[in-house]
């Protein structure tokens, strides 16, 4: 199984900052921190979010499965903008030429969710479970192509004194 393509939340980050557009941004916030699909955050709107109890339901996900996930905060503010009033085609275009403006690498869209779910097991250290859910899932073996160590993992790994 290919290791998919991935970015860090810095490069992220270095992206969103030249993000003008407000629509567009929140677009990106979901893919990376909710780790949504592009077909998600187009039909994500205002009734879906209960800013109550923090959660987003996503409705007819992959395989017309509903979902319900935490919304992180990261993402809270933006959520004013809903719904996103952006095409999928014009959304893929649009990350696609932010991230090779910013980056100087040819990603997609998609690259947002791999990433996210990348960011929850190494950076934030959900269990393996946790980031299945998250994702929408039913296997276990399907999440497991997120469980790659970079390099630099490794090297913090081996010198901490922990």
């Amino acid at each position: 199984m290919k290791i998919p393509d991935i970015i860090t939340k810095e490069e992220f980050d270095k992206i969103v900052l030249r993000v003008k557009d407000k629509e567009r941004r929140l677009a990106f916030i979901l893919g990376f921190y909710q780790a949504m699909r592009i077909s998600e955050v187009i039909n994500l709107n205002p009734e879906d979010i209960n800013k109550q109890t923090k959660l987003i339901h996503i409705r007819q996900g992959k395989g017309g499965k509903d979902r319900k996930i935490p919304i992180a905060p990261e993402v809270m503010a933006g959520l004013k903008y809903l719904p996103i009033g952006v095409g999928i085609r014009a959304l893929q275009v649009s990350f696609k030429k932010y991230a090779e403006e910013v980056l100087g690498k040819n990603i997609h869209f998609h690259t947002l969710r791999h990433s996210g779910a990348t960011y929850y097991l190494n950076k934030k250290k959900w269990d393996l479970r946790s980031v299945q859910r998250f994702l929408g899932h039913s296997k276990i073996e399907t999440t497991t192509i997120y469980t790659h160590v970079s390099p630099e993992d490794l090297v913090n790994r081996m010198w901490d004194n922990g």
